[in-house]
């Protein structure tokens, strides 16, 4: 990698809560999708968690920006000027010219043409010279170490912070999927939502993720439950301060419709899936992947709802992430990359 290394090959997992870089089979970058920009220049001050720690902080003059909206490019100038930045992040530093990247980059399944083409253009202003495109569930399923290219049928649910993407994959392709945007986002709006109707208490975006990490459930039981969460915040009446300890199965009942949303399109999944390939699946499991799957109890909720086993991936977060690095390494043999 020395000083006059020309191509330098990289793997993204663009996520509307985090984005993920890898370079050498290593995670380089793992950063919140936000920027910060001066309102009145558009210049860029901050990305990732510097960003995010500005998030709902800010004054007129600064904005902070999710570029990402359910798994889609919302913003594309602010899309570009993050990719651009976190490539940046990564040793550029001893380099007389910098190198031109070969990206691969993964997308929702449900990914319209010009949502694809908004990708694809804004990894080719961040200096990418060859992008290559993967669906996110196949990054998922090939990051878990499923072989992908064999004839049997997996299934996959990826739940990340902006789609829910439920896939079967046979023979290196998608065999029947289904892309909801119903993920990680909508239960934290759930939480705000509730907070505010049922204690009369305003809280923002970050304290409701905090909730949803500490407290979160998708069952009303679970074996071994966390402790109250306490809450600080303003009477949405009065602005006077509160503290309100929240317990999992307030949060349960809360996020419980749309956890529902997501069993009935993991179940519509099914039925839409070849006989031959169910069985499989029956006989495999179904695998869950992104920082959704970390929600307590859900994939028990799943496995008692469906009558199939749920298995949470080994490395949720992450597991995007390694399968769109492995597929970098692979370029020439898999044949499901989009050029």
């Amino acid at each position: 990698m020395g000083l006059f290394s020309f191509t330098q090959e990289i793997a993204i997992d663009l996520g509307t809560a985090n984005t993920i870089i890898i370079s050498n089979g290593k995670i380089v970058v793992d950063e919140p999708s936000v920027v910060a920009l001066d309102r009145r220049t558009d210049k860029l001050l901050a990305i990732g968690e510097k960003a995010r720690q500005m998030h709902g902080k800010t004054h007129e003059n600064i904005k902070t920006i999710r570029p990402l909206r359910d798994g889609v490019i919302a913003d594309f100038y602010a899309a570009e000027q993050m990719i651009r930045g976190m490539i940046k992040m990564i040793n550029n530093k001893n380099r007389l010219f910098a190198p031109s990247l070969r990206i691969v980059i993964c997308i929702p399944s449900g990914s319209t043409e010009v949502e694809l083409r908004a990708v694809r253009d804004s990894a080719e202003h961040a200096g990418g010279r060859d992008v290559y495109m993967i669906y996110e569930p196949m990054a998922a399923a090939v990051g878990i170490g499923l072989d992908v290219e064999a004839p049997e049928g997996n299934m996959i649910v990826d739940i990340g912070g902006g789609t829910t993407e439920i896939a079967v994959i046979s023979l290196g392709g998608i065999v029947s999927n289904k892309s909801i945007r119903i993920a990680g986002d909508d239960l934290t709006a759930d939480i705000i939502d509730y907070m505010s109707r049922q204690h009369n208490m305003k809280v923002g975006e970050r304290t409701a993720e905090l909730i949803k990490i500490n407290v979160g459930s998708a069952m009303v039981n679970l074996p071994n439950p966390p402790e109250d969460y306490v809450v600080y915040g303003p009477n949405r009446m009065t602005a006077l301060p509160m503290e309100i300890p929240v317990s999992y199965q307030e949060i349960a009942h809360c996020l419980d419709k749309s956890v529902s949303k997501i069993e009935t399109a993991i179940l519509s999944a099914l039925e839409q899936t070849p006989p031959e390939l169910y069985a499989d699946i029956v006989r495999n499991g179904i695998y869950l992947a992104g920082g959704g799957a970390l929600l307590k109890g859900l994939d028990q909720r799943l496995t008692d709802k469906i009558n199939i086993p749920f298995h949470i991936a080994e490395d949720p977060l992450h597991a995007v992430a390694k399968g769109t690095g492995v597929a970098l390494k692979n370029i020439n043999k898999f044949n499901f990359l989009i050029r």
